[in-house]
């Protein structure tokens, strides 16, 4: 692709957001603690809302379930770190990443296979049908919620951060949280991989052209429905992983967090455009941004602030900054 045809304006959001921050916030330390905060909070819903927003693009499937495979992975980790208490409880932070990453295979793995039976026996009969799909989306999620509580209880069960992840970093007088950092490493990683897969391989070839005419896709003779089950695994499997990174980040879980989450990953998903990774970090780290700066400026409207950031958005551009669909 021509460097001239790349859109660049998108780009600059998010940067922008953090320079008309700082006036307002008056504290350059308080500023970067919660910049910090905010890009933490952002890359999580990322992970999140990334296989989310392909399954949108690829597929044509609103799926309102997605919260499930969210509080399956974070309750996953919560039995999984609970059997390595000597690793959890050690100071060294390698040693507490060698508990935590065991933790996020499994909940990955675990959330993937419930993604293959929820598009199997849940999705698949309803293709093309929305409205059906939001209804037994919904009801599939509630179900999953009800097996989580019979499984692991209804109770809140606390997921404390392991203990060389406590604590802050001190850079000049701004405090900043250890798990925030390893949260955007994390997040990074995870939308270095997508875009490599994407940009790189044939699968990531035939998934974008997927998302942008599926028929031409189908003419050439790949089987697209294979393609289907396998994003709609990998979207699943990222979801548990973002479970485990947010239920690390509020440091409990609970059967409803996954749905007290939708609404932020739909925001994002809108925002970035549908189908849209790049789009999906950009909306993503927005909303961790304004997020914490609302929560610190003006609590009150901190629970609307990116509704309106959305509105925003959408009135500059109606179908997201880098939409690749025109579903």
């Amino acid at each position: 692709m021509n460097m001239r045809d790349v859109d660049f304006k998108p780009l600059l959001l998010v940067p922008v957001l953090m320079v008309l921050a700082l006036p307002l916030i008056g504290s350059p330390s308080t500023w970067l603690t919660l910049t910090v905060a905010g890009l933490a909070m952002g890359m999580i819903i990322f992970i999140i809302a990334s296989g989310l927003t392909l399954v949108f693009g690829l597929m044509d499937v609103l799926n309102f379930g997605h919260g499930v495979f969210i509080a399956l992975g974070a309750f996953v980790a919560t039995s999984v770190l609970g059997l390595m208490g000597d690793w959890t409880g050690s100071g060294d932070i390698w040693r507490n990443l060698m508990a935590v990453l065991p933790a996020m295979v499994v909940a990955m793995l675990v959330a993937g296979a419930l993604g293959l039976a929820f598009e199997r026996f849940i999705v698949r009969p309803v293709y093309g049908q929305h409205l059906k799909q939001i209804l037994i989306t919904m009801g599939g999620m509630i179900i999953g919620e009800e097996l989580i509580k019979v499984i692991w209880g209804p109770q809140q069960i606390p997921l404390p951060l392991p203990t060389g992840m406590q604590g802050s970093w001190l850079i000049g007088e701004a405090a900043v949280e250890k798990y925030r950092v390893v949260a955007v490493i994390v997040g990074l990683v995870v939308f270095s991989l997508l875009a490599w897969t994407l940009s790189r391989t044939k699968v990531g070839l035939l998934i974008r052209a997927g998302v942008q005419d599926r028929e031409m896709v189908e003419s050439l003779g790949y089987r697209i429905k294979r393609l289907f089950v396998g994003v709609f695994v990998a979207g699943s499997a990222l979801a548990g992983l973002g479970g485990v990174m947010w239920g690390l980040y509020q440091q409990n879980v609970t059967p409803q967090m996954g749905a007290q989450v939708n609404v932020l990953i739909f925001i994002v998903i809108i925002i970035g455009g549908l189908g849209s990774t790049g789009g999906a970090l950009i909306g993503a780290l927005m909303v961790g941004l304004m997020a914490n700066y609302t929560g610190f400026l003006a609590p009150k409207v901190a629970l609307f602030s990116n509704i309106a950031l959305m509105v925003g958005i959408l009135l500059w551009r109606p179908q997201g900054v880098y939409p690749v669909t025109n579903r």
